[in-house]
Formats: structure tokens, sequence, C-alpha cells
């Protein structure tokens, strides 16, 4: 039924006012849909809020974790160390060990005491100058030395060698011939007092390796033995008796080299020492067959 012109024209305004009016509807429906948005969106911004707190919150533990003091470590013990050695070892570990450590005491008690006798000699030899011999008789310049110097005792030694062969049984052997013994054997006596100890030294020197060897031998067969018990070679049933060969082994060097090396030095200052005990002996000697001046 067409309509009448009023009635159009009350239709065309309807839709001039229904066009704004919808265009407004849907823009504040957007505005909302920005201004409440759903779980989904809220969901999808949590993240990020999170990381941003995160990032704010950085400097924060960062500050924190370097004003805290540091931890100290944690002390670890060596379960293969000498400590260990002496717990765990058996009787015949620990008695190698202590044999080696007295062949060492030994050793270096012996080096440093027949250092300080030789260094007495040498003093003793420079100290022989020109008052012993200026003296009236080899029974004054003895006095001239100290009472426990060895020149001293070599030259009282033919001293009383000249005493004694006049009036006794030894009348009968020649004058130079019983002078040359006694001043000979109080040289010896000089000689042999030097040595001792050294025949020590030689020992340790030749023998601690091989005590050291033994006890290498020792660790290696418990070695085994905790192999064969385990029925594994894992390094941690090995680490111990090995560990124990290997000390056994440096502390048998340990105390041969000081051994050999104290001995070789000995003998050297030994004979240099002897070289001026014969000459001086051989000094007093003359004097003495020279004439009745003791």
């Amino acid at each position: 039924m067409p309509l009448s012109t009023p009635t159009r024209t009350v239709t065309a305004r309807l839709r001039r006012w229904a066009a704004p009016l919808l265009l407004s509807l849907g823009t504040a429906l957007a505005s909302g849909a920005l201004l409440w948005p759903t779980a989904a969106t809220a969901q999808a911004s949590e993240p990020a809020m999170t990381a941003a707190s995160a990032t704010s919150a950085a400097p924060a533990v960062e500050a924190a974790m370097a004003s805290a003091p540091e931890a100290a470590p944690a002390k670890i013990d060596n379960p293969y160390g000498l400590e260990a050695l002496w717990k765990q070892g058996d009787f015949v570990a620990r008695g190698t060990l202590i044999i080696m450590i007295i062949m060492s005491m030994g050793s270096w008690y012996i080096i440093i005491t027949k250092l300080i006798e030789q260094q007495k000699l040498f003093r003793s030899a420079a100290a022989i100058g020109d008052n012993f011999w200026k003296a009236g008789n080899v029974r004054a310049a003895a006095a001239t030395l100290e009472s426990t110097s060895a020149f001293r005792y070599i030259a009282e030694t033919g001293v009383k060698a000249v005493d004694h062969h006049e009036g006794t049984l030894v009348e009968a052997i020649d004058r130079h011939t019983w002078i040359t013994m006694s001043v000979e054997r109080a040289v010896g006596t000089v000689q042999s007092r030097l040595q001792d100890g050294l025949a020590f030294l030689a020992t340790v020197g030749s023998t601690a390796p091989f005590i050291g060897l033994f006890g290498t031998v020792w660790g290696i067969y418990h070695a085994l033995t905790a192999i064969g018990i385990a029925g594994q070679a894992s390094i941690d049933k090995v680490a111990g008796p090995v560990g124990e060969a290997l000390i056994m082994t440096a502390f048998g060097l340990a105390v041969a080299v000081p051994a050999v090396m104290g001995y070789n030095w000995l003998i050297r200052r030994n004979k240099q020492v002897m070289e001026r005990v014969r000459a001086f002996s051989a000094d007093v000697h003359n004097v003495l067959l020279a004439g009745p001046r003791a």
C-alpha cells in the first residue's frame, strides 16, 4: 500500500535521526570494550605486568645479593692424606712409616752433630799459630790450646810417650818407633771419632728406598684386595691403597737422598780436616824426636 506524503516525510526524518544514534551507540560499545576488557584480555595482560614487575624488582634483588656476605666454602677433608694413611693403615704400614721416620731423624742428627764437630776442628787448626811453636817445649805449647781440641790431644799423647819410654817395659823399643806409634795411634783415634755415624748414613742411604718400596708393594696389595672384594676397579676403591703406596715411595726417597748427600759431604770435609791433623802430628813428631824438650 503506497505511503502518503506525510508518512514518507516522517520516515525520512527517522532515518536521518537513527543513523547518528546508531553510530554513537557503536562507538560507545567499542569504547566500553576497551574500558572493561574480557577475561581473555586480562589474562593476556598479566604476563606483561609480571615481566614489568620483575624488571623493576631486579635491581633490588641484585643489591641485596651484593650486600649479603659471601658464604665460606665448605672444608673438605682429604681422605687420602697422611692422616688417613695413619688411621686406615694396618700395623705393617704404620711400622714401615715409623721406621723411616726414625731413620730420617737419626740421619739429620748425625749430619748436624758431625758438621758442628768438624767446624770445631777447623777452628782449632786455625788457632795453632805462633804461640804454639814459640813455646819452650811441647808440653807448654799444648797448654795454649783448648782442652777439648784434638790437636792438644795429639800433642799431649806425644809428650806422654816420651815420659813413659824411659825406665819402663817399653824401654827396649826404639824411642823413635815408640813415639811414632803413639802419635799415629792418636791420629787414628781422631779419625775414628770423625767417622762415627757415617756408617749409619750409608746404611740409611742404601736401604731407605727399599723400605719405601716395601711400603709401595704393601699398598698395591691392599689395592688389589679392595678390587677383588668390590668386584670392580672403581677409583674410590683403589685410590686409598694406591695413595698409600705412593706416599711410602716418597718417604723412602725423602729419607735416602739427604742421607746420601750428607754422607758424601761429611766424607769430603773429613778429608780436609785429617790433612791438617796429619800435618800437625808430623810436626809434633819431629819436635819430640829432635831433643829432650818435651
